[in-house]
């Protein structure tokens, strides 16, 4: 299974907006200035997970996007799923044999428990704890 841009760009919006939980909305124009993105395709990437339920769009000057709930209980399987799909590396339709049946069985269960046991927290921690093991040295 590939996590296409789709994935990848969403798990970056819902990040931005979990950076910034509580601190009110977020441009969509903000997360792609930041992350080298296109504007134009987060909209599309946003509306799927607007109509989930995972943000709420706030309109005005000052508007933008939240998260709907908190961080902590969103995971990257219910952003995955919104923008790509069921989870499956291979399709089992075509897989007769058993035992590689099992064996695809095994990996799409394993893929799917990190993705939900992995919270918009957890990722932001992540992140933070990335950017303090940074070391500058100056010359």
């Amino acid at each position: 299974m590939k996590i296409s841009t789709k994935g990848r760009y969403g798990l970056t919006i819902m990040m931005e907006l979990a950076a910034n939980y509580g601190e009110g909305p977020i441009s969509l124009k903000s997360i792609a200035e930041r992350n080298g993105l296109s504007e134009h395709y987060l909209e599309q990437l946003v509306a799927p997970l607007r109509n989930a339920g995972l943000v709420k769009s706030i309109r005005g000057a000052y508007g933008g996007y939240v998260l709907s709930k908190e961080p902590a209980e969103i995971t990257s399987g219910d952003i995955i799923r919104i923008l790509e799909g069921p989870i499956s590396p291979v399709d089992f339709t075509e897989e007769d044999d058993p035992a590689k049946r099992q064996l695809w069985l095994r990996i799409r269960d394993s893929i799917a428990e990190v993705l939900d046991s992995t919270t918009l927290e957890n990722l932001i921690s992540f992140k933070d704890e990335e950017n303090q093991n940074n070391y500058m040295f100056y010359i």
